[in-house]
Formats: structure tokens, C-alpha cells, sequence
């Protein structure tokens, strides 16, 4: 079995790219059913945030599971002319358990250091749990996933001062008016990244904070936590007269702010300047509403200013997580080389067996005249044969199963003497001998 991980994310796609690869929580399920039912993808887990979407995926063939992830990605992607692949990468083995470790480490996010990408991993693997799309091998390394991102923030300082996409929307609308007491700001949407967003704004000054949901209640409770005002969704456009900044960040698949509807808006205004600040995936505003006078948008990808500030100062530390990163890697492909290291030694033992077999069996017309006694003897000394030639390198692997690249000796094995070469059995997902093996308790796994 091979672990891949595939996707795109900030670093290789644009935003309007990644919203077209974007699955809602909603959808994840039948995503998952979807994914499973290729021929080669045994186990699947599906990351989808603002800025990146991956499959983590168990295959019994590399290249062919690349293959099904790559039909999997063409048809799940909505409406956009683009060579996909030209903005997927890969990993797999050694490199995809590596990613998936800096992943959630927050080495790989676009602003280094941020806490949420923890808690997006964990529920995609509670996700993934309960649809019946992990098994022994995703188990062991996500609950070794959670331990390494925890380990990095309690023996780093990666998360002093940490920042996160609402942070940086916040640090944008800093370098555009410099000070923000006195400034209104209005936030549309009432999640975790709009209370993210409230709690910064209130930390830089801002007083005056109005908070729009399309349910009220929530926009309420939001405002009542920090101060601001509620506003109902049928009057957004009537209190964003008053605003300065707007950050939208809603979970709508369709844009909540276009230029039709903020006409009126900027009408009203009589040419006092807006800034929307859209850090919503996919995005909440329509970019032709930049095309208006006296509007100033700005989409996550505009982020990527604030993010190079913080590199230099994150640098440091997160070389120190890169070494928790390379012991956590090693002692998980101890783990899995001890796991393929029986079953490997079985294959060499069968495929020798059906040779010796084979052999007898083209002999057999020379063998006719031997008693049972002496056809008993030949047999013996052939099993002794086969045993003698195979008792070191069992001996070796057993051992070497046990060291940090244990695995490479299992893999050189199974390729010397053909044992990757699957029979239709082997690659049935819902073979017994891959029948699931949950871990209790999994939407609260702790590290450690």
C-alpha cells in the first residue's frame, strides 16, 4: 500500500481556481463515497480550506492511484477553463507523509504559525471516520498527525503573536488608513473567521464594529460578544453606507456583494472611499465591483503582502519545527515497516513455494519412477532449500522493520522479487483483509 497526497492550495492555484475545487462540509460525504470507488484508492481523506483543497489518499498502485485522483479532481471541479493539472502536485510515500506533517504543523500555510489549520485537519479526518473512508494505515498516521502539531506549538514559539487570515485582513486594512480608531467596520458573516476577525479589530482600536449574518441570532450573539451591532441581512446595503471597511467572509457558494447591488451603496456615499476586504473561499464579492469609483478591494490573495512580513520573524522556529517533523516522519515509517514487513515475508515465502511447486510439477514425467519415500525426499530437500535460501533475508528484514528505513529494505524486497504485482483480490477495497479498524472516542483524539 502507498500513501499519496495530492491537491492544490495558495502556492500553486489562484483563488478562482481553488473555489472551483472548494467542497463544502456538506458535500465531503458523497465526495468521499465518490473517491472510494475508484479501483486503486483504498483510503481517503478530503482537507478542503480557503486556501488549499487535497485528497489524502491509501493506494495498492502509485501511478494508478495518481490517475484516479486526477479523474476524481476533473470532474468534481465546477465551471472554469483551466488545465487543472498544470496547478495539482504530488507526493506520495515518504515526501506525502512529510507534507501532511508540515501541513498541519502550519509550515505550509500562507501565513505561518496559524492555529486553525490543526482543527481543520481534525475534522477532516472526523469526516473522513465517519463515512467509512479510513482504515488501519490513515488511523495511525492522522492521530501521529495531531500529535506533531501539537508538539510543534508547545516546543516552539511558532504560535507567539500567531496570525491567521482574519489577522491579516485586519493588518491590510491597518496599511490603508494607518490607524483604525475611529473607523467603522462592517463584517458580513458570523463563523469562526468573522470572530477571529471582530477580536483583532477590537485589539487595533476599532470601536465601532456592525456584524451582518443571514441569521440574525447569530449576528447578535456575535455582536454581543464584542460590542458591535447586529444588522439584519435585508438592511446590509442600508448600514454599509456607513462603513469604512467591509470584511466579508460567509460560506455562500454564490457572491453576496456585486456591482449592481453596491451602486446604490456608493451612490449614497457621495464619493467617501470603501474598502472590502474579501477573505471568504470561495469568494463572497464579485471582482467587477473593483471597477466602480471610489471602492478599493482587496481578495485573499492579497493577503500575500501581510504573509511575506511575517516570514523572516517565523523563520527561525519553524526550522526548529522541520526537526520535530523529520523524527515524527521516521517514527511512523518504523511503524508502518513493521506493518508490511510480516506480510511481505509471507509473499516471498508463497512466491518461492509456487515455484518450487511449478518445478516439481514440469519434473513431474522424470520423477515417475521414484518410490514415495524418494518422492518425499526430493520434496524435503527442495522445502530445505528454499528455506535455507530464505532464512537470512527473513532474519534481516525482521530486524530492519524495526529502523528508520525499514522501509526502504520492505520495498526493495517487494520489488526485486515482483510481490507488488497485485492479483484481482488484493486490490478490492472492501476485502476482509482490509475490513475498517476505527479508534474510539475519534472527534476528540488528543495527541501526546
Amino acid at each position: 500500500m502507498h500513501i499519496i497526497a495530492s491537491g492544490l492550495s495558495h502556492k500553486t492555484a489562484p483563488v478562482e481556481v481553488r473555489e472551483a475545487l472548494n467542497f463544502p462540509a456538506a458535500d465531503i460525504g458523497g465526495a468521499l463515497n465518490n473517491l472510494l470507488s475508484y479501483e486503486h484508492i483504498n483510503e481517503a481523506i478530503i482537507l478542503s480550506t480557503c486556501n488549499r483543497t487535497e485528497i489524502y489518499a491509501v493506494a495498492n498502485d502509485i501511478e494508478a492511484g495518481k490517475d484516479n485522483i486526477i479523474h476524481f479532481f476533473e470532474n468534481c471541479r465546477k465551471n472554469i477553463d483551466c488545465n487543472l493539472r498544470e496547478h495539482l502536485y504530488f507526493y506520495d510515500s515518504v515526501s506525502a507523509i512529510h507534507h501532511l506533517f508540515r501541513v498541519i504543523s502550519s509550515l505550509d500555510s500562507m501565513i505561518i504559525g496559524e492555529a486553525q489549520i490543526l482543527g481543520q485537519v481534525k475534522e477532516a479526518y472526523a469526516q473522513a471516520f465517519d463515512n467509512d473512508a479510513t482504515n488501519i494505515i490513515f488511523n495511525r498516521l492522522f492521530r501521529q498527525a495531531f500529535a506533531v502539531g501539537k508538539r510543534v506549538r508547545t516546543e516552539t514559539d511558532i504560535g507567539e503573536n500567531a496570525v491567521s487570515i482574519s489577522y491579516a485582513a485586519v493588518q491590510l486594512a491597518k496599511k490603508v488608513f494607518e490607524d483604525l480608531t475611529g473607523k467603522t467596520v462592517m463584517i458580513i458573516g458570523a463563523g469562526k473567521m468573522s470572530e477571529l476577525t471582530a477580536k483583532h479589530l477590537l485589539a487595533n482600536g476599532v470601536r465601532d464594529v456592525l456584524i451582518a449574518n443571514r441569521s440574525y441570532d447569530n449576528a447578535v450573539e456575535l455582536a454581543k460578544t464584542f460590542q458591535g451591532k447586529p444588522v439584519p441581512f435585508d438592511l446590509l446595503f442600508h448600514e454599509m453606507v456607513k462603513a469604512d471597511i467591509v470584511i466579508s467572509s460567509t460560506g455562500s457558494s454564490d457572491y453576496i456583494l456585486d456591482k449592481e447591488k453596491m451602486q446604490p451603496v456608493i451612490h449614497t456615499r457621495r464619493g467617501r472611499s470603501i474598502f472590502l476586504i474579501d477573505i471568504a473561499v470561495p469568494r463572497d464579492i464579485d471582482p467587477n465591483v473593483n471597477n466602480l469609483d471610489n471602492v478599493y478591494l482587496y481578495d485573499i490573495d492579497d493577503l500575500q503582502s501581510v504573509v511575506d512580513a511575517n516570514l523572516a520573524e517565523r523563520s527561525r522556529e519553524a526550522k526548529e519545527a522541520e526537526k520535530i517533523i523529520t523524527t515524527e516522519v521516521r517514527e511512523f515509517l518504523t511503524w508502518i515497516s513493521s506493518l508490511e514487513a510480516v506480510p511481505t515475508i509471507s509473499k516471498l515465502r508463497q512466491s518461492a513455494e509456487r515455484i518450487r511447486q511449478a518445478e516439481l510439477a514440469k519434473a513431474a514425467n522424470k520423477l515417475a519412477d521414484l518410490s514415495d519415500d524418494e518422492m518425499n525426499a526430493v520434496n524435503a530437500l527442495t522445502s530445505a532449500i528454499i528455506n535455507k535460501l530464505l532464512h537470512n533475508p527473513t532474519i534481516r528484514m525482521k530486524e530492519s522493520a524495526k529502523t528508520k528505513d525499514g522501509y526502504l529494505y520492505t520495498e526493495s524486497m517487494r520489488h526485486l522479487f515482483c510481490l507488488n504485482e497485485s492479483t484481482e483480490k488484493d486490490v478490492k477495497r472492501k476485502s476482509e483483509t482490509t475490513s475498517k479498524i476505527k479508534i474510539k472516542n475519534h472527534k476528540h483524539v488528543e495527541a501526546g
